[in-house]
């Protein structure tokens, strides 16, 4: 069904059209360990020089998170020093900020499923609207406050891969996720009506095996439709009673990666760089449009990255994709390239990824940061493809 917008729903805020993502991730692991990514990959303590260094990429906007964990160890008291740190170096280098409140982790006295989750979270919103406003009165605040509802659902509730670890419990989990994501938005919006929204839920392709059955036509068919439930809750298109609302749409961020295309049950997933591709296999363009279409709001791709040597070649796969959604006219105002930084596994903190624009040079401490030359080079062939896509923005690359 058509949604209705509302003036401001096509003001594009960002100020550029590339990001970089910070991995800021604060969660349990599948060990029940907690991580903090910001300080273990060295961002925390590397801040000014990881953002000069976006400089010659002409990347203006990054994704940062607050880590809930970190930033409420007793409930309702805050500790905003570090995030005031990192609001400071970016505002002192022209840096835009969007926020992320809770990007996997939560104190360690929640979960999703604890009853006072919703309330402690939507306080939280208001306590970090009315920090920021203190100091930045004028500025544009870009939250999002709880990144892809649908994967920690899933995570956490069917898979115990992070807390609550339960199992067939995916759809509480998400319920309980929406719950606080919608009272949160209400919570900021009652402070600052301008805050721009900014979710972040993957974008997948579920297909049914090889000579399927008709059930598993339909059961994957329903599975891929499923991927859309959380933006639906925040629409109110699904579960009213949660208080979600069309008005609380804003921006609408999608996270892609090599492996966001599989044969229903996880069979397998479908490769993207074969010469003769899978006929069930989704051009990332068709399933940006797909979203926009559902919607009808502006849309950013707000994750995406590829492990290892083939680095150079998906990014400028993104490249022409994101430039063949311009072209159909649908407003595609960003895409982030997350990690910019290369992160190790969660549960396995001795495996690094290699999946940054910079590598890890773990000589030294905190790592230091090696420039993947090839994908650096890849990038800015895909900036020009994006930019010749756009030629009225010639200030966004």
């Amino acid at each position: 069904m058509p949604l209705t917008t509302t003036p401001d729903s096509f003001v594009n805020p960002f100020q550029s059209f590339w990001w970089a993502g910070f991995e800021c991730t604060d969660q349990l692991n599948c060990f029940g360990n907690r991580v903090d990514f910001l300080p273990l990959t060295g961002h925390l303590q590397l801040l000014r020089d990881d953002y000069q260094r976006l400089s010659p990429f002409n990347i203006r906007t990054v994704r940062e998170g607050i880590r809930w964990s970190q930033v409420e160890r007793t409930a309702y008291q805050y500790d905003w020093s570090v995030v005031e740190a990192m609001m400071t170096e970016g505002h002192r280098q022209g840096i835009q900020q969007v926020w992320d409140l809770c990007h996997f982790g939560y104190p360690d006295d929640l979960t999703p499923l604890h009853p006072m989750f919703a309330r402690r979270f939507a306080h939280l919103c208001r306590a970090f609207v009315r920090f920021y406003r203190d100091r930045y009165p004028d500025d544009t605040l870009i939250v999002t406050p709880i990144n892809e509802v649908s994967f920690m659902s899933w995570l956490g509730g069917d898979a115990c891969g992070t807390s609550p670890y339960c199992t067939k419990q995916g759809w509480e989990v998400k319920v309980g996720l929406m719950r606080a994501y919608i009272e949160g938005v209400a919570a900021m919006r009652e402070i600052d009506p301008g805050i721009r929204i900014l979710t972040t839920e993957p974008l997948v392709q579920i297909v049914p095996p090889l000579q399927a059955t008709e059930q598993q036509i339909i059961d994957a068919a329903i599975a891929d439709d499923n991927q859309f439930q959380s933006v639906d809750m925040l629409a109110g298109l699904l579960t009213p009673e949660l208080g979600g609302s069309p008005d609380y749409l804003d921006i609408l961020g999608f996270n892609y990666y090599y492996n966001n295309q599989w044969v229903l049950g996880f069979l397998n997933f479908l490769p993207w760089a074969d010469a003769v591709p899978d006929p069930r296999w989704v051009e990332p363009r068709r399933l940006l449009m797909k979203a926009y279409r559902r919607y009808q709001r502006p849309i950013v791709l707000t994750e995406t990255s590829h492990p290892g040597i083939d680095r150079p070649q998906w990014i400028e796969m993104i490249g022409r994709e994101c430039a063949a959604v311009i072209e159909a006219g649908v407003p595609l105002w960003g895409a982030c390239l997350y990690p910019i930084i290369d992160r190790p596994d969660w549960d396995h903190l001795d495996h690094w990824h290699h999946s940054g624009l910079w590598d890890a040079d773990l000589t030294t401490v905190p790592p230091g940061r090696v420039l993947a030359e090839p994908y650096a080079e890849a990038l800015l062939r895909a900036q020009a493809t994006v930019t010749a896509a756009q030629p009225t923005l010639i200030n966004t690359v």
